[in-house]
């Protein structure tokens, strides 16, 4: 069954994002004093007296816009209220009817759509008061709200779910989504890539680095399988993240790695690899994800040999060997059509279970190869190992001193694992525990 669509439209600085995150209860668009912060739709699913909903929140609308970022803006507010079933139209108390409420009250009225006319920052009586001129744009009653205290916010929910038509009966709810987030530093073509992925135009896309700045979530169905697509802001290093909104978009962007089964690193072929691009990957090996990395932008590198680049990315990201690598151009679609199929393959290996015996049969041609070192004439033994867990793969291994496992060695059975095993584009864990532990 489809969930009802409401979205949150208004001019810049009215509380459109503060209204979000009030109702979701946790902050999920970025919230700034600062005008025009949200850029792309931003989603929550939310569930009000029994019923569910997806609120979409909005950048502000630019009536003389000037630059391809700011009509993005505005064509990412058209779709949205395309999308909607109902429409939040919000305006300033504090600042009374402007021109720009007027003309966007023109276009809301051609939508034939449910508006809600919300009149926020109405913090007192004062400016609740003040609200009655907002009846000249002749949507109705202004609802007046204090999105930033919450108050009203309440009435304002039950008046939303009055609006939606009576449920439908409840279908097959999709389970097993994979979680794949697109990351990287500013402007490799992250969205880009995700906008070719899903087939529409579902994130602004400009060539100024750090357009996108909030996660995004896009569902789609490939090969029968469910896969959430997570858009992110890029990344830069700690000492070079900006305060405000590019410190929450880092946040975001490392929650999303951390809350995705596989991760897509872009990174910019046309340019040499970066400390930015080998610290991010960091952050997805630490937070133990799938990874697979997009060597994007490979149509403008006619002269570069794939082989010799393809030594030089592995020897870069050594520390995350195992993960494939693409070349793709999310500009022509060169090779886009591989990301899909990899992210099921890797998916696959980060699901797969390895029964008990042949891992023990593993470990024992392992040690008889390369038997354990010793430690102040003490040799290590590895009694027992099994696979423990999956997504990532998991493996306990019961030792009879876990303080001498040197890293050495247990690179050195991991790469049998590998070997013996795949886990292709996955971390593996590995936990010794003292015999009794």
């Amino acid at each position: 069954m489809n969930k009802p669509v409401v979205a949150i439209i208004g001019r810049k600085n009215v509380g459109k994002s503060t209204l979000l995150n009030r109702i979701a209860g946790r902050r999920i668009s970025i919230v700034e004093d600062i005008p025009g912060t949200t850029r792309d739709r931003i989603t929550t699913e939310v569930t009000w007296q029994g019923r569910e909903f997806t609120l979409i929140d909005t950048g502000g609308v630019e009536f003389d816009a000037v630059t391809t970022l700011s009509e993005g803006i505005n064509k990412q507010i058209d779709i949205a209220m395309q999308e909607a079933d109902v429409i939040i139209f919000m305006v300033n108390a504090r600042d009374g009817l402007l021109p720009d409420d007027s003309e966007l009250a023109d276009r809301l009225r051609r939508t034939k759509k449910h508006v809600l006319l919300v009149a926020n920052k109405a913090e007192d009586t004062r400016q609740e008061a003040a609200a009655a001129e907002f009846y000249q744009l002749g949507l109705g009653e202004p609802l007046t709200i204090s999105a930033y205290h919450g108050r009203g916010v309440a009435d304002l929910m039950d008046k939303i779910v009055s609006l939606f038509p009576a449920p439908e009966p409840a279908g097959s709810i999709p389970a097993g989504a994979i979680k794949v987030a697109i990351v990287g530093k500013p402007n490799v073509g992250k969205s880009t890539l995700l906008n070719v992925l899903v087939g529409e135009e579902r994130t602004i896309v400009d060539n100024v680095p750090g357009t996108t700045r909030d996660a995004i979530d896009i569902s789609l169905e490939f090969e029968g399988q469910n896969v959430v697509l997570i858009d992110t802001a890029g990344i830069r290093r700690q000492g070079k993240v900006e305060v405000g909104i590019e410190r929450y978009s880092v946040i975001r962007s490392r929650e999303a790695i951390e809350r995705a089964d596989i991760t897509l690193l872009v990174i910019d072929a046309s340019q040499n690899i970066s400390d930015q691009d080998t610290h991010i990957a960091g952050y997805v090996q630490q937070a133990a994800t799938g990874i697979i990395i997009i060597a994007n932008k490979w149509d403008l590198t006619k002269s570069i040999n794939k082989v010799e680049y393809n030594k030089y990315v592995q020897e870069q990201f050594r520390f995350v060997s195992y993960a494939p690598i693409i070349y793709i151009s999310a500009k022509t679609g060169q090779e886009v059509d591989r990301i899909l199929p990899a992210v099921l393959e890797v998916y696959q290996e980060r699901v797969k279970r390895i029964p008990t015996n042949m891992v023990n049969n593993m470990v024992k041609q392992a040690i008889a190869s390369h038997p354990p070192p010793q430690k102040a004439g003490k040799r290590l033994k590895i009694l027992y190992a099994t696979q423990a867990e999956i997504n990532p793969p998991t493996f306990v291994f019961s030792v009879n001193d876990a303080t001498m496992v040197h890293f050495s060695y247990q690179r050195y059975l991991e790469n049998q694992l590998r070997q013996a095993f795949g886990f292709a584009g996955t971390p593996v864990r590995m936990v010794f525990k003292s015999r009794g532990e």
